[in-house]
């Protein structure tokens, strides 16, 4: 590795000949190859970047540009799509984790050597959900004779009277939704193993019409994916008519429940 080079660290995985063979056909974030650096019978999976876009500095500017991180993202989730593809379990690092030096990188591994090996074995043939509820924007009035022009109002109170019913209403549509995201996550959490639930997407990143009123994760085993997707399937045929969209994307390696991993100082 050169000097103006940094290791971006992918993922951990165990020591494995398909993981080998699938590192062959990737490349990371900056074109880069992929290769595994081992530490016992883990593998941590790394490949070389320049220090000029990954160090410090560098990293807190890029970490603010939207179409940056949408490009690395994409990157990063390739790298561990591949691996997971051939390995029984991967455990992704957090976006731009980047070592100096390889020292570093077998620092981590042999510091978190336990939690790691037990995590992979309790995420081992199980699969990260996610499932979004956004409300149903409001949409044109149903077809029939064109409706009358509003009535002005007569007076202050008529017209606090006309705010208060459209406040009341406004209000009945979100708890309406806020009900129905309950018994979804309720009816899905029934189904999987561990659930994660994350703050609201804001409208303008997640590019959707709606509020946001459910943003959950769901670790499934492999056995229970048929039953997950299919009640998924009917919560969402249902869903229109409580007001909620609902959105499923999946089968991911189990980024919400890998739990932080032990990081050597040799990070950046």
């Amino acid at each position: 590795m050169k000097d103006s080079e940094l290791l971006y660290a992918y993922a951990v995985t165990r020591d494995d000949e398909a993981v080998t063979e699938a590192l062959a056909t990737v490349t990371g974030v900056v074109g880069e190859p992929v290769r595994a650096v081992r530490h016992e019978r883990l593998l941590a999976l790394v490949g070389p970047v320049p220090a000029a876009q990954y160090d410090e500095g560098a990293l807190r500017a890029n970490l603010e540009d939207l179409a940056w991180l949408e490009r690395t993202a994409r990157a990063h989730q390739r790298v561990i799509d591949a691996v997971a593809a051939a390995a029984p379990c991967v455990l992704p690092l957090r976006l731009a984790t980047v070592y100096r030096e390889e020292r570093g990188v077998h620092g981590m591994l042999a510091a978190g050597g336990p939690r790691l090996g037990a995590a992979l074995d309790r995420l081992e043939g199980r699969a990260e959900w996610g499932v979004k509820v956004h409300t149903l924007p409001q949409g044109p009035p149903a077809a029939g004779p064109p409706p009358s022009a509003p009535r002005a109002p007569a007076s202050g109170r008529d017209y606090l009277r006309q705010r208060a019913a459209q406040r009341r209403a406004h209000e009945g549509r979100s708890r309406q939704a806020d009900e129905a995201a309950r018994g979804i996550h309720t009816a899905l959490t029934a189904l999987a193993e561990e659930t994660r639930l994350y703050p609201a997407q804001n409208a303008g990143l997640s590019r959707q019409p709606g509020h946001n009123v459910l943003n959950a994760a769901y670790l499934v085993p492999g056995a229970a994916r048929t039953r997950f997707t299919s009640a998924v399937a009917r919560l969402a045929e249902s869903a229109p008519a409580e007001g909620v969209r609902v959105e499923l994307t999946g089968p991911w390696a189990p980024y919400s429940f890998v739990g932080p991993v032990t990081e050597d100082p040799g990070t950046t």
